[in-house]
Order: structure tokens, then sequence, then C-alpha cells
């Protein structure tokens, strides 16, 4: 769809992409003014045609526009300004209003590199507003673009869900990747003390699951008691989509606890570093007392030095300070083995 004017990656009302579906038949591109049309007409007609627009919330003209033409609750503009943006469908005037969390675009495992999406949907409509492009909606667009087909807002709900647990499924599968790979460079000794990128890691997992952790005890919630208009297919969807969520979650933290004991081990393994490097600084010191000490008493310039005018006396102070060197070699190497 070619827009006119772009603003912030969307047109001047803040719309990213509009799509019209018909009983059984691919979403179609519509404009903005469109869109207003057919929400103003849609009461006229029961054709089971429903739309799915998409907006962006750093755009302005958003909001007013939502509020001239959708027919959204004020519950839904409530939660674009609250402060919790953990993941949950709730049921709220004959809509549906989900808070939904995913990665962005350019997902590089960072913890701000999650972004979160609102969506408010009826039987006839379904809207999505984000500030920042995430991945899951972009496979959204991606599958309407290319003429599936969609029976209800619901089912785009669906295939969102479905989406986003795609993608932290390929998270978990490429953390999962980088984390043998470090635990293979362990085994192998040839570690390059990769703890940093491994708390990093930890650090995103931590806040996917904080904010996606909710979000089944939620949809089981709704589950429970759905709107009239949701279909029982559909029902039966939502709740596959929460045991899919489910497993991803099980897997998170199972992956979590993995790279929790790898730093433990790592950790360890820098301790026993350490302890060899003082050893062996330990060891040099101790061999060097004995010659240090020797030197400093042969070299006082004072009258009475023993071996002085003696013929041997070099070789004898030789033999002095191997003899201490090795027994204080000896000692130390003896004590280390005890430990």
């Amino acid at each position: 769809m070619a827009l006119e004017h772009l603003s912030y990656g969307s047109d001047a009302t803040g719309l990213i992409c509009g799509y019209l579906f018909g009983a059984d038949q691919a979403g179609k591109a519509i404009s903005s003014e469109e869109a207003a049309h057919w929400l103003q007409q849609r009461q006229l007609a029961d054709d089971g045609s429903f739309i799915w627009l998409h907006f962006n919330l750093s755009n302005v003209s958003t909001e007013k526009w939502l509020h001239e033409h959708a027919d959204a609750p004020e519950e839904f503009f409530e939660t674009l300004h609250e402060g919790s943006r953990s993941t949950r469908i709730e049921h709220a005037d004959q809509h549906l209003i989900a808070v939904v969390n995913d990665v962005v675009h350019d997902f590089s495992y960072e913890a701000s590199d999650i972004a979160t999406l609102w969506v408010c949907l009826n039987q006839g409509m379904m809207i999505s507003t984000r500030r920042t492009s995430l991945k899951a909606v972009d496979r959204l667009r991606h599958a309407v673009n290319h003429g599936e087909r969609f029976h209800s807002p619901t089912d785009l709900l669906i295939h969102l869900l479905r989406d986003q647990a795609d993608v932290l499924i390929g998270i978990v599968r490429t953390v999962i990747r980088k984390v043998d790979e470090i635990e293979d460079h362990l085994l192998a000794e040839r570690l390059n003390h990769k703890r940093a990128n491994l708390g990093g890691i930890r650090r995103v997992l931590v806040r996917l699951q904080r904010l996606l952790a909710p979000e089944p005890a939620a949809l089981f919630r709704l589950l429970q008691k759905p709107p009239a208009w949701v279909a029982e297919s559909d029902i039966q969807e939502l709740r596959q989509s929460t045991e899919e969520f489910a497993m991803v979650l099980s897997d998170m933290a199972s992956l979590q606890e993995r790279i929790k004991l790898l730093q433990e081990e790592l950790a360890a393994s820098v301790n026993e570093q350490n302890n060899r490097s003082l050893f062996v600084l330990t060891i040099v010191t101790v061999l060097a007392l004995p010659i240090n000490i020797i030197a400093g008493l042969l070299g006082m310039n004072v009258g009475g030095i023993p071996l002085a005018q003696h013929e041997f006396g070099f070789w004898i102070v030789v033999a002095i300070v191997i003899s201490f060197t090795l027994i204080a070699g000896w000692l130390a190497f003896r004590s280390r083995r005890e430990e």
C-alpha cells in the first residue's frame, strides 16, 4: 500500500497499514480514509467482513483518529498510557484488549530490544498499535500480503500470538546454540571469559519471561468466559496458543537455570586460574627470598663479612643460596600437594 504522506513510518493519521477482509476472501489494503468510511457504514451491513488497522503510537495523530473513528472502549486508551506492560488479554465492553510483548525487528539480544503491542478487537475490527517495529506484526503483515485467509479478527489475534511464540522459539534455539558453544569452549579449556555474554542473554530471558509469564493465566481466565461473538473454533485455537506459550516459558526457565549453572562453573574456573597465578607468584617469591636475604647481608659495607678473604668464599655462598632455595621450594610444593 502506498501512503501519500509518511511520518514515523505511517501516514498523516498514524496508520502504518490497513486491510479489509471479506467473507472467505484475502485481505485488501485500504487507506485511513477508506477505513474511516467503512467504520461509519459497517453497522448497515452484516456480511462477515472485518478490518485490521495497524497504527504507530509515535505519531501524535494516532490517538486522535482512534477517538474519532474507532469504537474502542475507554479501557483501551487507558492501557496505552499505564505503566504496567505485562502480557494479558482482557474482556471490556464486548471488546478484547490485549497487551502483547515482542522483540523489535532488529533484535540484538539486549533487554531494551523488547517492546509492546497494544491490540483492541471486536466482532468487526482489530486495531493494533506500537511504537517500535515488531517481528510478530511483520510476520502477520507478510501472511496477509501473501493471501492467507482469515475468517475473523480473533483469527488475526491467534495468528499474531502464534507468530510471537515462533519468534520466541527462535530466540530460545539461538540462545541454546550460543550456550552450547560457550560450554564446548569451557570443556575444551579454550574459554575466552564470556561471562558478560551469558549475563546479557540471561537478562533478556528473565525480562521476556517476566513480561510473558502472566499471559497463560490471562488467556485461561478469558477462555472461561469469552465474549458471545467469539466462535468456538477460535476458543480452541486460543487454548492451543496458551499451551504453546506455556511450553516456551518452560523452555526459557530451563535455559535460565542452565545459564546460571554455567556462570557458576565459569566463575569457579576463573577462581582456579587466579589461584594458579597466585601460587606461581608465591613460588617465585619464595625461591628468590634466600638469595635476596644473603645478597642483602653480604652487600653491607661493614667489617667482619664472613668468607671475604676465603679462597672459595664465593662458591660457598652460592652453595648456601642453592641449598636454601631448594629447601624453600620443597617446602612450598609439599604444602601445595597437601592442600
